[in-house]
């Protein structure tokens, strides 16, 4: 479940990262921690999303949530990449993932699943091909939510 506070501090961060060239993929607030540690994963869509990125920004979002005071007790911030667990959005790594395990999310249930695990084949304007299993599968871009890679286990 996503912490109340994250969609505030998307919006604070987003801004924020977009002067700096980068991108706000997602935020996590882990509470259970002690002092506990809002992580924030950016990338640069120019680039391999280097440490100068993250140090840029966990600056810039320091400053701002200090100044915000939405964050009421000591935190710990973490400005990260989120590596291979991001989403796969552009035709560019669609190409350089080719191969690798994906998840594929659905809106609706296509062929009795919301959720698809396989090796990405292939994107084009109508679907996106997986192989399970030895047998090509291609799921409707329509119906698609989300690809994300498929982290090993």
């Amino acid at each position: 479940m996503t912490h109340p506070l994250i969609p505030q501090i998307i919006d604070l961060a987003t801004p924020l990262a977009e002067t700096l060239g980068l991108e706000v993929v997602g935020a996590v607030f882990h509470t259970n921690q002690n002092p506990p540690i809002l992580r924030v994963d950016i990338r640069n869509p120019q680039q391999d999303t280097g440490l100068e990125d993250c140090e840029r920004m966990s600056k810039a979002l320091e400053e701002k949530l200090d100044m915000a005071d939405i964050l009421p007790d000591a935190y710990v911030l973490e400005i990260s990449s989120p590596g291979l667990s991001r989403s796969l959005v552009s035709d560019r790594e669609f190409i350089s993932f080719k191969g690798f395990p994906v998840i594929v999310k659905t809106s609706e249930a296509y062929n009795g699943l919301k959720e698809w695990v396989g090796q990405l084949i292939r994107r084009d304007e109508t679907a996106v091909y997986i192989n399970q299993k030895g047998r090509p599968i291609a799921i409707p871009r329509s119906l698609i939510t989300q690809v994300q890679l498929d982290e090993p286990r």
